[in-house]
């Protein structure tokens, strides 16, 4: 038996793995109405089944675009959006928080990332990058493991017919090594459902699903489809999987229960669909045969025969599945929201996207704007269920045409760059991986390395490798090196903390006085305080505690805050809290983290703090102000003059835990302790009642100290930083130092006064004008990096952008006034027409393209582009289109056309676009800039 069972499931493993040719099914109706085929009423079928025989409440899908989950490019199954109910951080308040038992169709893409399906696209007849995700939810133990099966059962024999001894089901068979045990309840529950022992098989960890390193996971059942219909061998494809999380992955490894079980189930449309209609693949199903059709129709390739491997001669149906799959993907992606661009998903999609125009370019040998034209055919079949489609049908047709045409001009670029190489090179010679590395997708022309490569077999030469290689390791530690730092992972409830403050009936956080904030008069914002009490503390390993030491770091709990928690893109409020009745003890909060509803503060206790305590919270305000900041250095100046005697005493520890006042650091002290008081001493400063801690400088240190403060000469704060403990570290400088800093500081000062006498006269022309507003960045970089009293640099600053966005603005006039006068030459010199392609002396590209702008404003139905030649051999472009052109002519093309021809680059939109390039033949450029421009008119 356990020989047969291993077998079996070394057949599921392969069927799995590849994707043989499906049978037919020979439907066996139970109802007098036959069973749904077409995909649009399978979809229909099994959101209707949970809806109306089983109380679901059906939710829209998802974006795409994943919502508060670093994690993902792309949502890739159906469980993403309902993470936060998993994880027990869903918002009490929200929506989300009332779902028991919902269903859905969710929109997946898998490409990029850990589950990244893209280049398998294509190669077989069942991958693709965009999937549908059927799937039924249960939460906080609304239903579990029986109803889950049976439901399931009963949607795939009685509603879509299948006939039961097609169907095999396996279960989580144990695991030792992870001390986990086999999951009976679920084979016996599919045992009495009905399902002979001989197809009810044990699998191993693949049957054990879990979220990731840690968090929610348990076993899952899955139900399988057999293809050979009981001639010959088994040949198994999974249709269902059904995920009862009832476990939770600790830090450690160990696996805990979960304080609330959820079943997660996840249905592969296209699948289900190809079995319901016997076909052969995915691709076969009328989810993809219009597509197809479209496909043949609009390139004259021949019709699609779903061949694969060697048969598939010439790759032609290969490239059929890869447009099919691709437009779809790139259709819901750009509907979501997730453009063509330079990193993250929208990199991914842009590859898609051009991975798509080779293939239908190369292979299929589509005319030009191609992809764009099977855009209405996704929307006709997948618009009725996702309704963005309708929306944004227009701005996707659009996208998809212009980036298409913008990477066609590239391809036809890249094989001129690679001609005139192979011209330099000697017949051993291998191609230079710097130039290949120019035309790139890392480099500038946006080609995949790929099709670099292909295009240089298809000419029997040679790529280096070795230095490609070389390269993109050199970018990846340049990417590395230029990446942020991971901020530290601040305290967090997790799952069991959240589920206890639950079970106890601890209602989330009022945070609604974090609203609470006026405008003072001055201009500055005023926090109102606010009064709370300790509900529960939480060391850093996540334990529920009632009391925390001094110098801990824990997490505080309260019933109420006006602190504004991380969330929505905001950064987290920084500040401060008293207890009540200890005003003049500080506990920094370094930040307030949001989980479930439920406001996490993350503190450092200078004393200790215990539950049920009263405190109140006072959030940070801007660092200190200009005059603040001189007003303290005016005070150490005044002690300074007065040269105090600077006093210091070893006393007993315990002496100093009472003093108000007294300054100290979150660190471990000797006993006894070194105190240092500055103009009183010792002695007195710790008497019960004085308050001379409060009134001058006394505190715990170790350090050398001057015994005078007339020593210190000269003092000058040059630096400040806020710190995360609710106060500000000023940095400063004595002595000959300080005085130099208040020298550099007035230098500085009048530096800044010429510069704003220079901009009230006024400039005679724009190179005047640029060069003034250069002198401005000059001097504001000075008085942001030189050393100088920190006070005068604030007020610098503040002067200096201030006359910056003059500068700017007198440069935009004078630039307006002259952009004027060279549209009237350029209007005397061209008649009337659709066309204006011409040079003309320009300091600088927004000069270019206010000239540009000028013209088509005064003559509306003229498309212009501009040439200016600049020092150097650099020429600047700019042009716009008219309104009345054809939609396939748009700005962005045209300019990329005439960069491209240039050695350059070009970017913008549409209408308006702008770039660069370097070419001692203008009238070329100009004879380009026009055939093109015919071509489109």
């Amino acid at each position: 038996m356990a020989a047969s069972v291993a077998a079996a499931a070394r057949r599921i493993r392969r069927a799995i793995r590849r994707s043989p040719p499906w049978q037919g099914l020979c439907f066996r109706a139970l109802s007098s109405e036959a069973p749904p085929t077409q995909a649009a009423a399978v979809r229909d079928a099994f959101l209707s089944f949970f809806r109306d025989r089983h109380g679901h409440r059906l939710v829209p899908s998802a974006s795409v675009r994943p919502r508060g989950d670093p994690t993902l490019l792309f949502v890739n199954a159906g469980m993403n959006q309902f993470k936060p109910i998993f994880l027990g951080t869903v918002d009490p308040r929200s929506e989300m928080a009332g779902f028991r038992r919902v269903a859905n169709s969710q929109k997946c893409v898998r490409a990029g990332g850990r589950h990244n399906d893209l280049e398998d696209v294509g190669q077989d007849l069942s991958h693709h990058t965009f999937f549908e995700m059927l799937g039924n939810w249960a939460f906080g133990g609304e239903y579990f493991k029986e109803e889950a099966c049976s439901m399931a059962w009963e949607l795939l024999t009685q509603v879509y017919g299948i006939p039961e001894d097609r169907l095999w089901v396996s279960y989580f068979g144990g695991d030792p090594k992870a001390g986990l045990g086999a999951d009976l309840e679920s084979r016996d529950i599919w045992l009495n459902l009905g399902v002979p022992a001989s197809r009810v098989l044990s699998f191993g960890p693949q049957n054990f699903w879990e979220m990731g390193d840690t968090g929610p996971c348990g076993p899952c059942t899955e139900i399988h489809y057999d293809l050979a219909g009981g001639v010959g061998a088994p040949q198994l494809v999974e249709l269902w999987n059904l995920v009862f999380m009832q476990h939770n992955r600790e830090a450690d490894g160990s696996l805990q229960p979960l304080p609330q079980r959820h079943v997660d189930t996840g249905m592969g449309l296209e699948r289900l669909v190809a079995v319901l209609q016997g076909k052969h693949s995915t691709y076969d199903t009328d989810l993809f045969s219009p597509l197809l059709n479209a496909i043949h129709q609009g390139c004259g390739a021949p019709p699609y025969s779903g061949r694969v491997g060697a048969a598939d001669e010439g790759h032609i149906d290969t490239a059929y599945r890869v447009v099919a799959d691709h437009i779809r993907t790139l259709s819901i992606c750009i509907a979501d929201g997730v453009s063509p661009g330079m990193s993250g998903a929208p990199l991914i999609v842009r590859r898609i996207l051009r991975r798509a125009v080779r293939f239908s370019t190369e292979v299929l040998r589509a005319p030009p704007g191609f992809l764009g034209s099977l855009v209405p055919v996704v929307v006709e079949t997948l618009g009725g269920a996702y309704p963005e489609l309708h929306k944004n049908s227009a701005q996707i047709v659009s996208l998809v045409s212009e980036d298409e045409a913008a990477f066609l001009a590239s391809l036809q670029r890249g094989r001129r760059i690679i001609e005139r190489t192979l011209k330099r090179l000697g017949p051993s010679d291998v191609f230079p991986a710097e130039v290949a590395w120019s035309l790139s997708l890392s480099g500038n022309l946006g080609l995949p390395l790929d099709l670099v490569e292909l295009m240089l077999e298809e000419k029997g030469v040679q790529l280096d490798s070795a230095g490609l290689a070389r390269l993109a390791q050199e970018e990846a530690q340049h990417r590395a090196q230029q990446a942020e730092p991971v901020q530290e992972q601040g305290l967090r409830l997790d799952v069991h903390a959240l589920g206890e403050l639950q079970r106890r009936g601890v209602p989330p956080t009022d945070d609604s006085p974090k609203y609470s904030y006026s405008l003072r008069p001055s201009g500055g914002y005023e926090f109102s305080t606010c009064e709370a009490r300790v509900l529960q503390l939480y060391a850093e390993d996540g334990r529920a505690v009632a009391t925390a030491g001094e110098g801990q770091r824990y997490g505080l709990l309260l019933d109420r805050t006006n602190f504004y928690a991380e969330q929505g893109g905001q950064a987290s409020d920084r500040g401060y809290l008293v207890r009540v009745e200890q005003q003049d003890v500080l506990f920094p909060v370094a930040q307030a983290q949001v989980c479930g509803g439920f406001i996490l503060h993350e503190v450092v206790a200078p004393e200790c703090l215990k539950v049920g305590d009263r405190v109140q919270l006072h959030v940070d305000e801007a660092p200190l102000t200009p005059k603040q900041l001189q007003a303290v250095e005016d005070t150490v100046q005044e002690a300074v003059g007065r040269d105090e005697a600077v006093y210091m005493e070893e006393v007993a520890l315990a002496r100093t835990t009472h003093v108000p006042g007294l300054r100290s650091l979150d660190e471990v002290y000797p006993d006894p302790v070194r105190v240092v008081s500055v103009g009183v001493p010792v002695a007195h400063a710790l008497e019960p009642a004085s308050q001379a801690a409060l009134q001058t400088s006394v505190e715990l240190c170790c350090g050398t100290h001057l015994l005078r403060t007339g020593a210190i000469g000269d003092l000058v704060i040059v630096g400040e930083r806020q710190l995360a403990k609710g106060t500000t570290r000023l940095l400063a400088i004595t002595g000959e130092q300080a005085r130099q800093a208040r020298e550099v500081g007035q230098s500085l000062a009048q530096e800044v006064e010429a510069a704003a006498e220079r901009l009230s006269r006024g400039s005679r022309d724009v190179v005047e004008a640029q060069r003034l507003s250069k002198d401005m960045g000059r001097l504001t970089d000075a008085v942001d990096t030189s050393v100088m009293p920190q006070w005068q640099r604030r007020e610098l600053q503040a002067t200096l952008k201030a006359l910056q966005r003059r500068a700017n603005t007198a440069i935009r006039k004078l630039e307006m006034g002259q952009a004027v006068l060279k549209t009237q030459e350029l209007l005397q010199r061209h008649s009337e027409g659709p066309l204006i392609v011409d040079t003309v002396s320009a300091e600088s590209l927004s000069m270019l393209v206010k000239v540009v702008r000028q013209l088509c404003k005064q003559a509306p139905s003229t498309s212009v582009l501009l040439l200016s030649p600049q020092p150097l051999g650099q020429v600047l472009c700019a042009c716009q289109v008219a309104q009345s052109a054809t939609p396939a002519f748009t700005a962005e093309a045209w300019a990329l056309a005439v960069c491209s021809h240039m050695g350059g680059k070009a970017w913008g939109s549409r209408v308006v676009a702008q770039g660069t390039g370097s070419t001692a033949d203008l009238e070329a450029a100009l004879s380009a800039a026009r055939a093109y421009a015919l071509n489109q008119l």
